[in-house]
């Protein structure tokens, strides 16, 4: 097993990238805890994030990245809601609806409370519908609105 082999884990995402493969990998080794490079050539960089394996490779021709992939983070808290929606929208990134973004290459992401599952999931529908019609006017989950919307 290669040093770049970590787990039996067999899946490991590729991101496609025109010549801008390490530039990549540190912008989201930057973001995530627990992250580094795991290796450095001049077509495939190997980097992992938060324990999870991803390969970035130069390619030569830009394939643009569109909605049908997303990265979903399941955030504990508002505090880290805010550091991965702040990080993804700074230097070009875009808003979207219901907790979604891009990042400035325009890689998809899904920023998630806990709090938005256990409200939406509760037992009390009428309860769960308010956190739904809350979360659908939103770009950027607000937990303290969804709790609001919960308890009205």
């Amino acid at each position: 097993m290669s040093s770049t082999q970590h787990s039996n884990n067999k899946l490991t995402p590729c991101l496609w990238c025109n010549d801008n493969a390490l530039e990549k990998a540190e912008y989201y080794c930057s973001i995530f805890p627990n992250s580094k490079i795991l290796s450095k050539q001049p077509v495939i960089v190997v980097f992992e994030l938060n324990g999870l394996k991803f390969q970035a490779l130069n390619g030569g021709i830009d394939f643009a990245y569109n909605e049908s992939i997303s990265w979903v983070i399941n955030c504990n808290d508002q505090a880290e809601v805010d550091h991965y929606w702040n990080s993804f929208i700074k230097d070009g990134g875009k808003e979207s609806q219901c907790g979604w973004c891009k990042d400035k290459y325009g890689m998809s992401w899904q920023v998630v409370p806990k709090q938005l599952g256990e409200l939406m999931m509760d037992e009390n529908r009428e309860k769960a519908g308010k956190v739904m019609q809350a979360m659908l006017k939103m770009q950027k989950i607000i937990v303290a609105d969804l709790q609001a919307a919960y308890d009205s």
